[in-house]
């Protein structure tokens, strides 16, 4: 009897055309027959995982929600001693923290399939080089030619990519997400970032923000801190090709604390095919699959044989390359069960008060304030 699973990821080529490919490919080879459906980008950061469970198989989920699942047992773990040394290749490949980011008391519930972080994105054509400095940038969007996604859960994103590279990384463990004082030179980063720009780019996402800079005539010709997205890089894509580099830093230091992204991929507690399932996560996670198949079909590869690859980087503008240090030193949020509504309501926070110029204290009394409460679920 042949086995039909279905599975739910994201509506975006990069997360949606790699597990078409590799699924058809995974049926030749098993006769395992799996069908994807896809949601929103803002449905896949908020949607609850719980209840995608009770509908599909596999699920391809983001780390900050493990404390989550664990409560709720809706996932399997994936760490199953028969199959060590296959799952011990995968984690020795992983890029910067993407691996253990899906390790929650001392289980794994997903692996690393899609690797990402916030980098610099920029129109090689039009600027011909990446932006060092920070304060440059913030020259640029005075001229109207940045562009920063400042839309929930993002503004949130760029604050922790900040604190972390400022030497002063918001907290996993509480009570408070951050001190006053370190809170409000984040802010006033920011502040001076979004000063020059467009007011639209409280609602846009980083998908809204590339495909706009990668119309020919877009006035936009760099953002700072944005999820770099392969796909932009190809020639065809959209009418200009986006080039990604190393994120932009402050007096000198290291290009860390970009706070990690990516994908994993994870299996339903409520699969009646577990084994079957759980066997297509590690295939699709392997080194030869992820910068084979997964690379070649608008994938954004989880593992390290992909970054380095030559096959894989040239088509990219060197995209692997190019960012690889700053998904290195990323910053691996809170992923306490109950993170994931403080992220939602600090987003809104970050974005409602640098829109309205409130005070900086009074927001990060807000913040610090909700990610207390964030422990109390």
């Amino acid at each position: 009897m042949m086995v039909k699973l279905k599975g739910m990821t994201w509506s975006h080529p990069r997360g949606y055309d790699p597990m078409l490919a590799c699924s058809k490919l995974w049926q030749e080879k098993t006769g395992v027959e799996i069908s994807w459906e896809k949601r929103s980008l803002q449905d896949f950061e908020t949607f609850p995982v719980e209840e995608l469970a009770a509908q599909y198989d596999l699920i391809v989920i983001d780390h900050p929600h493990v404390g989550q699942i664990t409560r709720e047992n809706c996932l399997l773990p994936l760490d199953d001693a028969a199959h060590a040394d296959e799952i011990a290749a995968i984690a020795a490949g992983t890029v910067g923290r993407s691996y253990p980011s899906y390790n929650w008391q001392g289980r794994q519930w997903a692996f690393p399939i899609d690797a990402a972080t916030q980098v610099q994105a920029y129109r090689r054509d039009r600027l011909g080089a990446p932006i060092k400095d920070l304060a440059e940038f913030v020259a640029l969007a005075a001229e109207g030619k940045a562009i920063l996604p400042m839309r929930p859960p993002h503004s949130l994103m760029t604050f922790i990519t900040l604190a972390a590279h400022l030497g002063t990384p918001c907290s996993i463990e509480g009570p408070d997400f951050i001190a006053k004082a370190d809170g409000e030179a984040v802010l006033d980063w920011m502040a001076r970032i979004v000063a020059g720009m467009d007011i639209s780019c409280y609602e846009m996402d980083p998908i809204a923000v590339l495909d706009l800079m990668s119309q020919p005539g877009s006035p936009y010709v760099a953002s700072p801190f944005i999820y770099g997205y392969v796909n932009y890089s190809f020639a065809g894509f959209r009418p200009a090709r986006i080039a990604f580099a190393d994120m932009p830093i402050i007096d000198g230091r290291a290009p860390h604390g970009s706070a990690l992204g990516g994908t994993g991929i994870a299996v339903s507690a409520r699969t009646q095919a577990p084994e079957e399932a759980k066997a297509f996560a590690r295939w699709i996670a392997g080194g030869p699959v992820q910068s084979g198949i997964y690379a070649d079909s608008n994938g954004q590869p989880g593992h390290a044989d992909a970054w380095v690859s030559d096959a894989v980087n040239p088509p990219a503008l060197d995209f692997y390359r190019n960012t690889r240090a700053t998904l290195e030193g990323a910053y691996v949020r809170p992923r306490h069960d109950g993170y994931m509504a403080f992220q939602s309501e600090a987003s809104e926070v970050i974005s409602d008060g640098l829109r309205t110029a409130t005070r900086h204290t009074v927001l990060i009394d807000k913040l610090n304030r909700r990610f207390a409460q964030s422990f109390e679920v």
